[in-house]
């Protein structure tokens, strides 16, 4: 059935790969922890919501941890191009429907672990659909691994 709403370009909201729910658990509780993900620095880009054209949503708002932060404006420029962003990153996306009133419709996360990065794409009130490396997250961001490391939004600094 998934396939099949995928190949005729439906909405794949309703089937997915959520190969590691309780990786997910703990990442919406990490990033939810104190004052969550909101109080942290906007992405390059977003300084506010802004429309989207993805598959994540109408309009979306991106949020980035300390990590990513520190990479983009490095205390000391460095000489060497960064190839990669540094373990502990992560880049939270919400996505927004405007036809149902502004409200919102998924939360997108990507952590960058040792080895990889673990995606998670939670509904609103934070259950996961998708988690760990899910087919449907690598294959739409594939062709941004070479010069942002995976990350679609805003480039790595050079």
């Amino acid at each position: 059935m998934c396939t099949y709403a995928l190949a005729l370009g439906l909405s794949a909201g309703a089937c997915g790969q959520d190969d590691d729910p309780e990786g997910a658990r703990a990442l919406w509780t990490k990033i939810n922890a104190g004052p969550g993900f909101r109080s942290w620095a906007r992405a390059p880009g977003y300084a506010t919501r802004r429309p989207s054209f993805t598959a994540h949503a109408d309009a979306v708002e991106i949020w980035l941890s300390s990590e990513m932060v520190s990479a983009l404006a490095p205390s000391m420029p460095s000489a060497t191009p960064l190839a990669e962003w540094p373990v502990g990153s992560i880049v939270v996306k919400e996505g927004f429907t405007r036809t149902t009133g502004d409200s919102r419709k998924l939360v997108a996360v990507m952590e960058k672990r040792a080895g990889g990065w673990f995606w998670a794409e939670y509904d609103d009130g934070g259950e996961s659909k998708y988690s760990g490396r899910p087919s449907v997250c690598l294959d739409c961001h594939d062709n941004r691994k070479a010069y942002s490391d995976w990350v679609y939004s805003f480039e790595l600094p050079r």
